[in-house]
């Protein structure tokens, strides 16, 4: 893409603000240019973090019910996975994946709910819990 053609559509998905884009500059050069977005990248971010939104939803319902932790919730809510949340709290895949269990999550230790906490950058208060409703938009089920 030359730089003339790079996407400038008045879109809000980007909330006025721009972002990088890579394309040839007349000498034959690729060189940064700001870009407003593009009608259709909007459309398809928008149905991606619908459906965050949903699945987020449904793990709290999960949670709620008593299916699983809040700590898994939470870790969905930042977009990790088990692994991600091993790494930043420095507790093992394995015992991250028996804390998803309500019960054990129950009796965690407060050293092992500060280290989540700290990795999921929440108080320990807001770890143990789920919020009333998930933060998307679109959850009215």
């Amino acid at each position: 893409m030359k730089v003339k053609e790079v996407p400038q559509d008045d879109i809000t998905f980007y909330e006025g603000e721009k972002r990088a884009c890579y394309a040839l500059n007349d000498e034959g050069k690729y060189v940064i240019v700001p870009s407003t977005g593009w009608e259709y990248e909007a459309v398809v971010n928008g149905l991606a973090v619908d459906e965050l939104a949903a699945h987020l939803e449904k793990t709290r319902k999960e949670v709620l019910a008593g299916i699983r932790s809040p700590l898994y919730y939470h870790m969905e809510s930042r977009q990790m996975n088990p692994q991600i949340l091993a790494k930043t709290s420095g507790i093992s895949v394995f015992r991250v994946k028996r804390h998803f269990r309500p019960g054990i999550f129950a009796r965690l230790k407060p050293s092992l709910l500060a280290s989540y906490a700290k990795a999921l950058a929440l108080s320990v208060e807001e770890l143990k819990t789920v919020p009333d409703k998930s933060a998307g938009k679109g959850n009215d089920t």
